[in-house]
């Protein structure tokens, strides 16, 4: 059964071994470089929730969830207020193709549902305009561009209930 396990000591290696195919690259940042993220984001009081995303006891994917943004985030879109951040996701290129990407954004909205850090109007997250796969993932549940853009990615949001 696919299920969420927080990084920590024990599997962080083996999360860093994690790698999408060549040509997915341009789309999702490092492993490495979304630790490092997150431990920067809890650094400077903002929140970062780094899994790895596991079927049975097999690591498949990594995602990370935040929320609001921290004292350096000094370009930080408006809609990240008080709101959830679906940061990233990505599955190895070992894995993918076998639904484990739906399952695990599933995952991650429940655990966003739970309210770790207060509720929330929105869930919100972006992705590159040429990355059509994340696109109608993401448009499956629910999420809507809003027509603003964090740097070069497109924003998207879907209201929490």
């Amino acid at each position: 059964m696919l299920h969420l396990e927080k990084v920590n000591g024990k599997n962080v290696w083996d999360i860093l071994e994690l790698e999408v195919h060549e040509s997915q690259k341009e789309f999702v940042a490092s492993n490495e470089i979304s630790i490092i993220e997150a431990y920067t984001a809890i650094t400077a009081n903002g929140y970062a929730f780094p899994f790895g995303i596991y079927e049975d006891e097999q690591l498949v994917g990594f995602l990370m969830i935040g929320y609001d943004s921290d004292d350096y985030w000094e370009d930080a879109p408006k809609i990240a207020e008080n709101n959830y951040n679906f940061w990233r996701l990505m599955i190895d290129k070992k894995y993918q193709g076998k639904g484990y990407g739906r399952k695990a954004l599933e995952l991650a909205l429940d655990f966003i549902k739970t309210c770790p850090c207060g509720k929330a109007e929105y869930c919100w997250l972006s992705y590159e305009p040429e990355n059509v796969v994340a696109k109608k993932l993401y448009e499956s549940f629910g999420f809507k561009e809003t027509g603003d853009m964090d740097g070069e990615e497109v924003i998207a949001v879907l209201r929490l209930e």
